[in-house]
């Protein structure tokens, strides 16, 4: 990893390797930087994933000045990619901001609907924001590897170390919510914020008008 990573991603990065990467898989949650499934992931996806995060952050320049926390990975963006909210497909598109390598071992790079009307709607703000998952990880029915269900408040309370070390490493000037878990989740930190509509489940529309309300023209 050539890239440099600025002062409070350097502190962002050593929090990932404290409460994060080293965090092993249960039958309910997926650690997609620490373990693979053998017949959806490439041999080295932990360390394909890791790499993309890491490309993620030294995407800035300087520190991002709002802070968003969306829910957690879903089994067609970040599971894959190791970026929130953002798909294979996205990181091997020339002409996205970001840039990466596919994890999975499907034919094609996975896409994701919610990933996809996340960047339509944030694009024209980055780098300004940075995108974090308040559980981490990614949250299925046992023995049911690529379904999603939704995070409980206990996991969302396992998490909130890592969410309080990284709003502390960066800063931000704005925090928002994307979902009603990261609103519990800031709440419970005692972080002030600012609650908009997920963009999955046909919440595209509130997204974009929550955030345009927030952050203003592009």
């Amino acid at each position: 990893m050539s890239q440099v990573l600025i002062e409070p991603f350097r502190k962002v990065w050593a929090a990932f390797e404290r409460r994060l990467f080293p965090v092993p898989s249960s039958d309910r949650l997926f650690n997609l930087y620490r373990d693979r499934h053998p017949e959806l992931d490439r041999p080295e996806a932990p360390a394909i994933r890791r790499r993309n995060l890491w490309r993620y952050l030294a995407a800035y320049e300087t520190p991002p000045t709002v802070f968003l926390l969306a829910e957690a990975p879903g089994p067609w963006g970040c599971r894959f990619s190791g970026v929130p909210l953002t798909s294979e497909a996205q990181l091997l598109d020339p002409d996205f901001p970001l840039a990466g390598e596919a994890s999975g071992r499907a034919e094609r790079p996975h896409r994701e609907y919610s990933a996809r009307i996340y960047w339509r709607v944030m694009r024209p703000y980055f780098p300004r924001f940075f995108t974090w998952s308040t559980v981490p990880l990614h949250p299925h029915r046992p023995g049911v590897p690529l379904s999603i269900r939704t995070p409980t408040q206990r996991e969302v309370r396992d998490w909130l170390p890592l969410v309080a070390d990284l709003i502390e490493a960066l800063k931000p000037a704005q925090v928002i919510a994307i979902g009603r878990k990261a609103e519990f989740a800031l709440q419970s930190l005692g972080i002030p914020c600012t609650y908009v509509r997920h963009p999955s489940q046909g919440g595209a529309r509130l997204f974009e008008a929550g955030v345009r309300a927030l952050l203003g023209d592009p």
